[in-house]
């Protein structure tokens, strides 16, 4: 191409023409300016939420909580403080066992007492087994109460001293997982440490407690209740029969006949 381009008889190269080329186009004489277009700026983020790209993947570590609020593990510790009755052992020792006391109490005379009342077989009512199977009741109840708080304060225990925070964006099927920085670490892990375990060690204590208890109640109940079935079988084998040296009419009326004349069944040899 460059070969008929120079070699070609149509065209003809003076010094203007090779001054026209090398000479800019804002030195040409021109009777229009020459308008270029104006730029454009393009503004990009400087920090875009990674979660948006990388939503199968854990978010790295320096970034942006991705983290709803009510899942991130420090407004889930302070929601549970908060909230009853789990703020009860993180409280006053002696107002927290109050509570429970005042728990185990109120159910054991509203529910227990006429339960093992009305539920007693037979006429008479052994106030030791009334007494015994509604302190038992309580002592069942407060356990139970005790046990859901031990539950909940280790999920959120757990969550603080995890390097990971599993959450959901919008439900179960969407579950992510992000790394925490390593501020938001030291953080939740001090938070943890020294907020959460006493809360566990104590909640721990009160479940040994509770559950020696309630061991020794239901033994209690279970031993009184099959005492008195055998003291009650004994009593009835011994009414049905006659003991050699004891007192009894039959024996007394045929050696004494004349202290029972002119009562019934005395019959006169």
């Amino acid at each position: 191409m460059a070969k008929t381009f120079f070699n070609s008889p149509k065209l003809s190269l003076s010094p203007s023409t090779f001054f026209i080329f090398s000479t800019p186009f804002s030195l040409l004489p021109s009777s229009k300016p020459l308008n270029f277009p104006p730029k454009r700026s393009i503004n990009l983020p400087l920090n875009p939420n990674p979660s948006k790209f990388f939503r199968n993947y854990s978010t790295p570590p320096g970034t942006e909580c991705p983290v709803p609020l009510d899942q991130q593990p420090i407004n889930e510790y302070q929601n549970l403080s908060n909230s009853f009755p789990f703020s009860w052992p993180s409280g006053d020792l002696v107002e927290y066992a109050s509570r429970l006391f005042a728990t185990g109490l109120s159910f054991g005379l509203l529910v227990g007492l006429p339960v093992s009342w009305f539920g007693s077989v037979g006429f008479d009512h052994d106030p030791v087994k009334v007494v015994l199977g509604s302190v038992s009741s309580g002592l069942f109840v407060v356990t139970l109460a005790v046990l859901r708080m031990y539950l909940g304060w280790a999920y959120v225990g757990n969550r603080l001293l995890s390097a990971t925070v599993e959450y959901e964006e919008t439900g179960w099927y969407d579950g992510q997982i992000w790394v925490k920085t390593a501020e938001i670490l030291a953080r939740d892990r001090l938070l943890g440490s020294f907020q959460v375990k006493p809360v566990l060690i104590r909640l721990k204590n009160s479940l040994v407690a509770l559950a020696i208890s309630l061991f020794i109640s239901v033994a209690l109940l279970i031993n009184y209740e099959g005492s008195q079935k055998e003291l009650r079988k004994f009593s009835n084998e011994a009414g049905d029969r006659v003991v050699a040296g004891v007192y009894n009419d039959a024996s007394a009326r045929s050696f004494e006949p004349d202290a029972f004349c002119g009562e019934p069944g005395l019959v006169a040899e």
